[in-house]
């Protein structure tokens, strides 16, 4: 379920990007509009040590992200280098992949509903439903 909400914020951005004319991909400002607030929460260490936690396992799923790393402020190096998969229907595929293993590891270590808020926070003009996550099976209350 995280790759969803991952996908619906690369979206989200691909939308605001055009908008205000932003450059940098829309999983980098994804990623670094994550890293403000989880900085803030964990300390530049932790969120650094969840950061490549993160960027570890979405590689095993896309070798695309190789040339990424994690700076030791948290942010990342080599994106610009980042060469998206040849699938041409899902140019960012390595970037959702990024953003969905990190919030899956904010979703293990902080809960749902933790979790749920920081997206809100941070995108409060896109609309997101609660989602439960357990057991894979994705389950949409309305408020």
């Amino acid at each position: 379920m995280t790759r969803d909400l991952a996908r619906r914020l690369l979206s989200y951005e691909v939308v605001v990007g055009k908008t205000s004319e932003q450059m940098a991909p829309p999983a980098f400002r994804v990623y670094e509009k994550l890293r403000q607030p989880l900085c803030a929460l964990a300390g530049v260490a932790g969120f650094q040590s969840l950061a490549n936690r993160a960027l570890t396992l979405a590689k095993a799923e896309a070798p695309s992200l190789s040339a990424v790393q994690v700076t030791p402020d948290g942010s990342l190096q080599g994106f610009g280098e980042f060469k998206p998969q040849l699938d041409r229907q899902r140019p960012d595929e390595g970037g959702a992949i990024l953003i969905a293993q990190l919030l899956g590891l904010l979703h293990i270590f902080i809960g749902e509903p933790l979790t749920m808020r920081l997206v809100q926070d941070m995108w409060p003009d896109a609309a997101f439903k609660d989602s439960n996550w357990e057991d894979g099976k994705k389950h949409e209350h309305t408020r």
